[in-house]
């Protein structure tokens, strides 16, 4: 760790293979706290490389448990967070649109860190149990079509850091890895990122890790399609801004989008969206970011306006909301 320490002093990279090593090394009680501390502070000031968020990846794959799920292609919806804006479960409740699209949705995520409610937290609101039996999330992804994934259940080495983060009060490299180590590792992904710069290093990485992708960031700093006004989308394939109105949809209001002050609230307004009584701004952006997680299941091939219409009749029949109740159903 001397080495790697001085080595970031003077501004050096690490190369994938050592950050690898430092991330098992942590898990394995090699290295005393101060030096974590340092190394993630470094990192942070420094800004982390692709290799580097790579390398931790490598790592916290290695070192948690892997979840084989038997299906070929599917897809998860995720935000990096951070984003402070408070927003209702937009990535949670797209994912259960598009599986009840017919596509298959294998959704990693966590309690909320920054916002009213998480994913885990609205789903744990409908009294789902959080598993790491394969067996049943295979059963759960064949049967509901959509697999839930509570990372602490999955990546062991974050207990290893978490007093350290939790003290240090600042973003560190571990931010920036959730939406990087679902334990099924997907083959697709839709990701929203804060800001332009998470962008550019998402997209280098996910073309290292050879996926089907598609990253999206509204300009005014929501880390999904907002509709509050113009969004970039990035995939393998293209790199656009689009409008609201390029959707067909009109422009949202910020107050439209926010989850509300307690977890119940956040669950009226996922249920709502689901049961199809939604205010019309949660529903339509709720369809632009399923649309996009469809475009990215299709290879890129089908516009965005025939993959609105795909999810909008998930949620017009019924379909997004019985696969929910399904999911429920298998998990309590």
């Amino acid at each position: 760790m001397k080495e790697i320490l001085t080595k970031l002093l003077n501004h050096e990279e690490l190369t994938r293979e050592e950050m690898r090593r430092i991330l098992v090394g942590i898990t394995q009680s090699e290295y005393p706290t101060e030096q974590v501390t340092a190394l993630l502070t470094a990192l942070q000031m420094r800004g982390v490389t692709v290799d580097e968020l790579l390398g931790f990846r490598d790592g916290i794959l290695e070192t948690g448990v892997p979840v084989p799920l038997q299906c070929d292609r599917y897809i998860d919806v995720v935000g990096t967070g951070g984003d402070r804006k408070n927003t209702f479960n937009i990535s949670t409740t797209s994912c259960f649109v598009i599986a009840g699209a017919g596509y298959k949705v294998a959704k990693h995520g966590n309690y909320a860190a920054t916002s009213t409610s998480g994913a885990s937290n609205v789903i744990a609101q409908h009294g789902v149990r959080f598993t790491d039996d394969i067996d049943r999330l295979n059963r759960c992804l064949d049967e509901a079509g959509i697999v839930y994934l509570h990372a602490q259940l999955f990546a062991r080495a974050m207990k290893f850091v978490g007093p350290i983060r939790k003290a240090l009060q600042f973003p560190t490299i571990f931010n920036l890895l959730g939406p990087l180590v679902n334990p099924s590792q997907p083959q697709c992904q839709l990701l929203g990122v804060a800001n332009l710069d998470q962008m550019r290093l998402y997209h280098q990485v996910y073309q290292r890790l050879g996926i089907d992708y598609g990253i999206v960031n509204s300009i005014d700093g929501y880390d999904e399609i907002s509709l509050t006004g113009p969004f970039k989308v990035t995939t393998n394939a293209y790199e656009r801004i689009f409008e609201p109105a390029d959707l067909g949809f009109q422009p949202a209001q910020p107050e439209e989008l926010v989850a509300g002050a307690s977890e119940a609230e956040a669950k009226d307004i996922f249920d709502a969206v689901l049961e199809n009584r939604a205010l019309p701004a949660q529903k339509n952006i709720v369809l632009a970011n399923a649309a996009f997680g469809i475009q990215v299941l299709e290879h890129g091939q089908r516009s965005i306006d025939e993959c609105i219409a795909v999810a909008r009749e998930s949620i017009d029949s019924g379909a997004a909301l019985r696969t929910f109740r399904k999911f429920v159903e298998l998990n309590s």
